[in-house]
């Protein structure tokens, strides 16, 4: 009876200092390597709650609304630019992996197989359509002004030999209307969960030096909050490197 009033106690004692960390996500890859340090950080008296988003807005919203503790599916540059156009301060916290975006194309093989005036989809958020434009430029396919704007627009274009028609639509939205252009721009974890293999399906993708390190953000007043700081451990693990590493095949690359 005593060792039954000891456990009970001591699983009493373990809910009442356990936290709760609610982090939103976007599914692949962010939310399944989140998943996989939910047990490691049960043991450490941290409930990690894991919210899916398939947009780039409600995150960062809800975070800075304190609906949520933090999140993870963006890079530095989305962040800075959101910040600034949205007057929020978000903080990043941890630069975890790297998700190369690449160059899809159902209609060709190859890049220089696109037809003239081939209609090629980008991103329509800054920092992710200059990101997809710095990638053309580097593939030779166009010209910008300054391919070292990561914030380059359709405007900067210089040179466009094959004059592409660009359309811009939201980021998620572009796996759908793949088969409907020739070309599109795809962000790695919505490539694969729209079951593309970058390594074998992009006409041209990132190198793994890319400076996209997807990061996990919170707020400037929650950043040292002991849960948080068990969280960035656990992702810096090399559980997590190894399981990152099998599970992705390079088309999610560790950056720690």
């Amino acid at each position: 009876m005593k060792k039954l009033l000891a456990v009970v106690a001591a699983v009493a004692a373990f809910s009442a200092h356990a936290e709760t960390l609610t982090v939103a996500a976007t599914p692949v890859p962010h939310a399944e390597i989140l998943n996989f340090v939910k047990p490691q950080l049960a043991k450490e008296g941290v409930e990690l709650k894991v919210k899916e988003f398939t947009d780039y807005i409600q995150p960062n919203v809800q975070v800075s609304e304190k609906r949520l503790d933090a999140n993870f599916f963006q890079h530095q540059p989305y962040l800075d630019e959101f910040n600034k156009a949205k007057g929020t301060h978000l903080v990043s916290v941890a630069g975890v992996h790297i998700e190369p975006l690449g160059v899809y194309s159902t209609k060709v093989k190859k890049l220089d197989e696109l037809p003239s005036g081939a209609a090629v989809v980008i991103p329509n958020d800054a920092t992710n359509g200059g990101r997809a434009l710095l990638l053309l430029d580097k593939a030779g396919v166009i010209k910008l002004k300054d391919n070292t704007n990561i914030l380059s627009t359709i405007k900067d274009i210089a040179e466009n030999p094959k004059n592409l028609k660009f359309r811009e639509l939201e980021a998620a939205t572009i796996p759908r209307v793949l088969t409907q252009v020739d070309a599109a721009l795809i962000n790695t974890n919505y490539a694969l969960e729209a079951k593309l293999n970058p390594e074998k399906d992009a006409l041209a993708i990132e190198g793994k030096d890319s400076p996209y390190v997807n990061i996990l953000v919170t707020r400037e007043d929650n950043k040292d909050a002991d849960a948080v700081k068990k969280l960035v451990q656990a992702l810096h693990s090399p559980e997590v490197k190894q399981f990152i590493t099998e599970k992705y095949k390079g088309a999610v690359v560790p950056a720690f």
